[in-house]
């Protein structure tokens, strides 16, 4: 175990307090607490990727234990960003106990170190890799908002104005949100796919091998393709909406780390223990 983990997981955990204090009590006190405390643990957070970058050379995903602190790291960056331009404050209630668990994973996950045939220092590959995460974080944060958009319009159908339906922003907002997160988590999944394609090409005198991550990865772009596709030309959205973005996150999950458990691949270094 990392002990120098630790207190990038307190701050966040003590953010994720935070944004549950806020959620109850409601109190903007609580809300700007949560986001500095937030912030402090990702600049620190920033500094000892910057450590482990270059003592390692190579960007640090390298075995599970890297790839959980790469993103929870990449994760906490994409919502603090847009929860500055989106200002959907109810979402960190969501997204910092998620951002605290990969941290809190990635310290209990040993730092195995693993000699990977591929290039880590390879820029081609370090812009694939950081464009993925980033769309994945976006995805992560679209499925949160699905989730918050099916428990506001249970409230409001059931003409339940208790404690979700003070709390939670209109339905409108939560949309409209959940669409600027799949549009920018699609885009960077697009982009990070074709350098990933490109890579491959450099690497292994292929563009596509049939790989189980690369099926999955292309089911994952499909699914919320199709999304964009229901919402940008038959105009559909709200709860459809909202359940392909949970869906979407479903299986994106799965392809993150299933199919590297699960399958054989060329991935599968990047998860061993």
């Amino acid at each position: 175990m990392n002990l120098t983990l630790l207190p990038v997981i307190g701050l966040y955990l003590a953010g994720s307090a935070g944004y549950a204090g806020f959620l109850f009590l409601q109190r903007e006190v609580y809300n700007r607490s949560a986001y500095l405390l937030l912030l402090t643990g990702f600049l620190l957070h920033t500094l000892l990727m910057g450590v482990d970058y270059v003592r390692a050379g190579a960007l640090p995903v390298q075995n599970l234990h890297e790839t959980l602190w790469f993103a929870g790291w990449i994760l906490a960056g994409v919502f603090l960003v847009l929860w500055w331009r989106l200002q959907l404050k109810i979402l960190g209630v969501f997204a910092a106990p998620l951002i605290t668990l990969l941290a809190a994973a990635a310290f209990f996950v040993p730092d195995t170190a693993v000699s990977l045939e591929s290039d880590l220092a390879s820029l081609w590959l370090v812009f694939h890799v950081v464009i993925i995460f980033i769309g994945e974080a976006c995805l992560a944060l679209a499925c949160c908002t699905g989730i918050l958009y099916l428990i506001q319009e249970r409230n409001i159908k059931g003409k339940k104005h208790r404690f979700f339906f003070r709390r939670l922003p209109s339905l409108e907002l939560l949309d409209s949100s959940g669409y600027t997160f799949v549009a920018i988590g699609f885009t960077a999944l697009t982009i990070g796919l074709i350098t990933g394609f490109i890579y491959a090409e450099v690497e292994w005198g292929r563009f596509w091998s049939g790989n189980p991550k690369e099926i999955w990865s292309a089911i994952t772009w499909l699914i919320y393709a199709a999304l964009l596709h229901e919402r940008i030309v038959s105009g559909r959205r709200g709860r459809r909406a909202a359940i392909l973005a949970i869906i979407g996150f479903a299986v994106m999950l799965f392809t993150f780390l299933g199919v590297n458990f699960l399958l054989e691949g060329h991935h599968n270094e990047f998860t061993r223990w």
